[in-house]
């Protein structure tokens, strides 16, 4: 790769290097502040979203029935989709957490919010909201919002996290687009149908909670079972390379 030098007289602020510190802030601050949160279910969806909106209310029920479930309700930090999830998460006096970013049309962070950070770098706050997630809810969204759920899909499919539910909620918004990534991309041979079969689609609130319920508690059993095998591949193994010990002339 092709070294190119800073600017002469460009402020230190404004070099490669100093953004290098920034990133590695932004994912220490991230790590830190997360890292004791309980289970969580990450909710996306869109900004642009009234609170007259069906989908509001139903984000809102998603909120407070995964909240009262346990889990810790994850979003944008935004307006929206993002505030409906959170409020359900108030509602039910559970942890919400928003992760916002910086843009330039600024988004004030919603009103419900038990815990607020902000980032600069579009992939730290995307590493932040996959990183601590036991699933993925995907309300009707835009291109931020696509973006969002294709990136978990590839993550899940190139088995770089855990596979845990992508649940997109509102079968009319999103039943077109499951149509097109069916008849077009996977009979053109550009993606196999077992990556389709890592998307559930739901239009009840009650469903998705029990989706990821049964999910978590199906991964709970496969982890402990992982560690019991490790246990005895150990014992095994010390056992196997153990050998009788002389004592000391």
């Amino acid at each position: 790769m092709l070294w190119t030098p800073e600017p002469e007289g460009a402020s230190f602020t404004q070099t490669d290097t100093w953004r290098v510190l920034r990133i590695m802030g932004e994912f220490v601050e991230g790590f830190e502040e997360l890292a004791e949160l309980e289970p969580a279910v990450t909710l996306f969806g869109s900004a642009r979203v009234g609170t007259d909106d069906p989908a509001y209310e139903a984000a809102i029920e998603v909120g407070r029935l995964l909240g009262e479930a346990g889990f810790t309700i994850i979003t944008g930090g935004g307006p929206g989709l993002m505030e409906a999830g959170n409020r359900g998460a108030r509602e039910a006096k559970a942890p919400s957490v928003g992760l916002s970013i910086e843009l330039p049309f600024e988004l004030e962070a919603n009103p419900y919010l038990d815990m607020s950070i902000e980032f600069r770098y579009f992939f730290i706050r995307k590493t932040m909201l996959v990183k601590y997630a036991q699933a993925f809810v995907i309300f009707p969204g835009g291109l931020g919002t696509m973006d969002e759920l294709f990136e978990a899909l590839t993550l899940i499919q190139t088995g770089k996290v855990r596979n845990f539910p992508v649940i997109l909620f509102g079968s009319k918004y999103w039943r077109g687009l499951l149509e097109w990534l069916r008849e077009t991309v996977v009979e053109d041979g550009k993606a196999t149908s077992a990556a389709l079969d890592l998307i559930t689609l739901t239009d009840s609130p009650i469903e998705m909670r029990d989706l990821i319920l049964d999910s978590v508690q199906h991964q709970s059993r496969s982890t402990k079972r992982e560690e019991r095998a490790r246990e005895e591949t150990r014992k095994a193994l010390g056992k196997k390379g153990s050998a009788p010990r002389h004592p000391e002339p």
